[in-house]
């Protein structure tokens, strides 16, 4: 794990992700890893607001429906071109975040998250009911794929592994860039406390906000690829249980870290493609191993590890610093005994 740290080991995740097309044994392998990454792209932004900043958003399923309905609204009602839609997809969603965050985010703890499970669902139900622009239960259909460039055609399994891991690297490289920057350590801060940040000057407000729409603006963007690969979407897309999965994501791979959130969103799904062969029982057995994983692995798989290198690193240099003053007596006996 340690390798993770280091370009070289993103590097090799990386060549792993280009080399998986010819190792899959079949074009379904190929749609299955497709769309784990574009809802990695999602729990990367869900993580933002959580793992980072500290506000849990329930709505963030709704903000990746608002994504998909912009592209499916635009593309098919309005002929409006695909990358124009998908662009206008994450400005959309951020829009709407905007007067979201002002309202929900004066709330704080389960209090705001419960809010936003009330906004999540409003979200579902306009969706569901506003028939003359959503299509209503009937969903838009006939989503067209992303224009051809040259020879590559993205309505073919293949091209659009390609594409959708593009901007699967693009987002990690934006959140790392985030995250490790002075605006990431605002959010960290305003997550260990509000009290904290705001003695060290951080205007709360304005940063959760900006949070927020940060993290929708990613949601926005997943939904907009979805739709463009899927090619359907209806109501469902909004549904709170998309939350509760991405969710879940995080809390395998391990909240408020950069790979954790990309482990879980992979790993999770391929587990429950193989547990497919126990039909209606595979929840009986995933069920079991999320709970034992939840209990011994808190952090989760990435969040553990890390607590137990900081805790060796620590170890370390207490060892260091309590050998330094006997190897300073060893010194000064030795100079004293060359005196004489």
């Amino acid at each position: 794990m340690k390798l993770f740290n280091s370009t070289t080991g993103w590097l090799l995740l990386l060549a792993l992700a280009l080399a998986f097309p010819f190792l899959a044994g079949n074009d379904y392998h190929l749609t299955v890893m497709s769309t784990a990454y574009i809802y990695a792209i999602a729990t990367i932004g869900l993580n933002l607001i959580t793992g980072y900043t500290g506000q849990y958003n329930l709505a963030h399923s709704g903000f990746m429906a608002v994504g998909a309905y912009t592209v499916g609204i635009l593309t098919v009602d309005h002929q409006v071109p695909f990358w124009i839609a998908f662009l206008l997809a994450g400005v959309v969603a951020a829009a709407l975040g905007f007067f979201v965050g002002l309202v929900s985010l004066r709330l704080k703890t389960h209090f705001f998250s419960i809010f936003t499970l009330c906004v999540g669902y409003i979200m579902y139900l306009l969706i569901e009911k506003w028939e003359s622009l959503t299509h209503g239960t009937v969903g838009i259909i006939g989503i067209p794929a992303p224009p051809s460039i040259g020879s590559i055609d993205f309505t073919e399994p293949r091209p659009q592994y390609y594409l959708v891991l593009l901007f699967l690297v693009a987002s990690l490289w934006i959140m790392h860039r985030i995250v490790r920057s002075l605006l990431g350590r605002t959010f960290m801060a305003i997550r260990n406390g509000d009290d904290l940040a705001q003695a060290l000057g951080i205007n709360l407000m304005r940063n959760k906000l900006l949070a927020f729409m940060l993290s929708v603006f990613f949601a926005g963007l997943a939904g907009g690829l979805y739709a463009g690969f899927v090619r359907f979407i209806g109501p469902g897309v909004a549904s709170v249980e998309h939350t509760f999965d991405m969710t879940m994501y995080m809390l395998v791979g391990g909240i408020g870290t950069l790979l954790g959130p990309l482990l879980g969103a992979i790993g999770v799904p391929w587990l429950t493609q193989y547990l497919q062969v126990l039909q209606d029982y595979r929840f009986v057995v995933f069920g079991p191993l999320l709970v034992i994983l939840v209990i011994f692995l808190p952090y989760g798989i990435v969040g553990t590890w890390m607590n137990r290198k900081r805790r060796k690193e620590a170890l370390a240099a207490q060892a260091a610093a309590s050998s330094a003053p006997r190897d300073l007596s060893s010194i000064s006996t030795a100079k004293g005994a060359t005196h004489a």
